[in-house]
Formats: structure tokens, C-alpha cells, sequence
């Protein structure tokens, strides 16, 4: 089994002095929950970072091959990883997002345009993503799920589009 871990990587050697690598924390803990698992990091040294279509094509290609998908969204996502959960779908990968209550991306008590919104997550993770726990350690409860659950596939973009026209239409 491959699990693709995607989420912040340091941009540069200067944010990589400084850079705490969660990827080992939650390959720690989803080794034990998965004792044949390899986790895979987008960011190695052998990548040249500056040509950029290959550096795309090493991740897309990781998470091609990849079993799962677990991303980190405990803290606020760039532009790569929330690509990534497109990719993910596109191959027809399960997605687990480690979202915790009250960080970036999930609010309490969040009142739009007057409506109150409980647990607002967001919706791009939300739609995106298959499951969603708050620490990576709650895989352990899922893990059955994950393997013998059908998922989302990129068709979740046309749903999510007949959804709106139905909701605009009635």
C-alpha cells in the first residue's frame, strides 16, 4: 500500500532550515495503522525544482500510483495540495483529510449572509475529500471504511454543477 501524503512543503533551503516536517509525525502513526504502508513525499532532494513541469509530473504521478491519499489540513492549504485533491479524484483515489475543528479550513458557529453554519468546513475539502477526521490518529477508526468504501471520483465536479442548477431551478 502507498499513501501519498500531501500538505506544506518548504518553498526554498531558507523556509527548510526552519520547515517541521509533519510528514514523519503522520507517517509514524499511519505505519502503525498500516503496517505495510510506504508513505510517499512529493518534496525529495533528487527533484530540480526548477523545471516545473516535472515536478508536476512527479507528484501527479505519485499520487497515480498511490493506494490513498491523506492530506493535512491542519493548517491553511496552498495551491498545490488543493490541486492535489483534484488529482486524487481524477485517479479515483480515496482522500482522507486530517481537518481539525476551529483551524483555517473548519470554523464553529460561522454566520453567513445571516445563516448560521455550525461546523462550516470547507467546501472545495469537503466535496473533495471522502472522509475528513480531525487527527491523523482517527484513521485507525476509518481504515476499514477507507478500503471498502466506493469514493468520489472526478465526476464530483459535474454532481456538485447539476446540484446547483437543481437547487437554482426549484
Amino acid at each position: 500500500m502507498k499513501i501519498y501524503l500531501a500538505g506544506k512543503v518548504p518553498k526554498g533551503d531558507e523556509e527548510a532550515k526552519t520547515f517541521h516536517n509533519w510528514r514523519d509525525d503522520y507517517k509514524n502513526i499511519l505505519q502503525r495503522i498500516f503496517p505495510d504502508a510506504d508513505c510517499i513525499e512529493p518534496y525529495h532532494l533528487d527533484l530540480d525544482e526548477s523545471d516545473l513541469l516535472l515536478v508536476v509530473g512527479s507528484d501527479c504521478k505519485q499520487i497515480k500510483d498511490s493506494s490513498l491519499v491523506v492530506i493535512n489540513a491542519e493548517e491553511k492549504l496552498g495551491v498545490g495540495t488543493a490541486t492535489e485533491l483534484v488529482i486524487a479524484k481524477h485517479y479515483q483515489k480515496p482522500v482522507i483529510a486530517v481537518l481539525p475543528k476551529d483551524s483555517h479550513h473548519r470554523r464553529s458557529n460561522v454566520v453567513f449572509h445571516g445563516k448560521l453554519v455550525k461546523d462550516w468546513i470547507h467546501p472545495f475539502i469537503f466535496v473533495f475529500s471522502d472522509f475528513i477526521v480531525e487527527s491523523v490518529n482517527e484513521v485507525d477508526n476509518i481504515k476499514d471504511k477507507v478500503l471498502n468504501t466506493e469514493i468520489k471520483s472526478i465526476s464530483i465536479i459535474d454532481e456538485s454543477v447539476n446540484y446547483f442548477e437543481q437547487q437554482r431551478s426549484s
